[in-house]
């Protein structure tokens, strides 16, 4: 019986621009034997990218390309949240609360609480700082 699964963790990702800087921060090579194309090194051996593929970091650094379309697909962005937001998030995973809870003593409104509650289950980013 087949089943359905999703995946339980983040990952980094940056879209390949074909430029020398990205080229030299992910290794990536332009050979000949990769057809006048652009090659990386992955943990299964060297694989093709092209501009505008992703490039993904996986959690012991390893690099993979996936294709502009299918990544658009697969992922999606962390919200963004304010600090307050998250030091809350936080405070009440590590005290052990129930994510309804963090509803019942804070007063949010709907759109507050659809974030929240996504930050909460799929993980975030902290808005940049003002300065």
């Amino acid at each position: 019986m087949i089943k359905t699964y999703r995946k339980t963790t983040t990952i980094k990702a940056e879209q390949f621009d074909g430029s020398n800087e990205m080229a030299d921060k992910y290794r990536i090579k332009y050979d000949e034997a990769f057809m006048g194309s652009f090659g990386i090194e992955t943990p299964e051996g060297w694989i093709e990218i092209k501009a505008c593929d992703w490039i993904a970091t996986g959690i012991d650094g390893e690099h993979w390309p996936i294709a502009d379309d299918v990544f658009r697909k697969t992922y999606a962005k962390l919200p963004v949240i304010p600090r307050v937001w998250a030091d809350t998030i936080e405070e009440y995973k590590a005290n052990h609360y129930r994510l309804s809870e963090i509803f019942t003593e804070r007063d949010w409104n709907y759109g507050g609480q659809e974030l929240i509650a996504r930050a909460w289950l799929d993980g975030y980013q902290v808005e940049a700082d003002n300065v």
